[in-house]
């Protein structure tokens, strides 16, 4: 099993954290890393994680924030519409689905 580094507990406080293998669940960790992650957590993400495993999570998520996504797309220096969580469609999907 492959574990993760301790100092990255705080960002998995719904699961648990000792049975995280970084193989098993490599495109929720690098999910979570990629929206709530600091400088150490990117680097140790980016030092773990081949950049096209990372690109791909990025592309496919349905979970990040379109401010993290946003951000992410011009760091990567990717194309917006290939990025699923920032097309239009996909925004509108999620405003019927959370109305308040």
């Amino acid at each position: 099993m492959k574990t993760l580094p301790q100092f990255l507990k705080k960002y998995f406080w719904d699961v648990d954290f000792s049975k995280l293998d970084k193989e098993i669940y490599a495109s929720f960790i690098i999910e979570r890393i990629l929206e709530e992650g600091d400088e150490k957590a990117v680097k140790w993400m980016r030092d773990n994680f081949d950049l096209n495993q990372i690109k791909n999570v990025l592309y496919k998520s349905k979970n990040l924030s379109s401010k993290s996504a946003n951000y992410w797309q011009f760091i990567f220096n990717l194309k917006r519409d290939k990025i699923l969580c920032l097309r239009k469609s996909f925004q509108k999907k999620q405003r019927l689905i959370w109305k308040y």
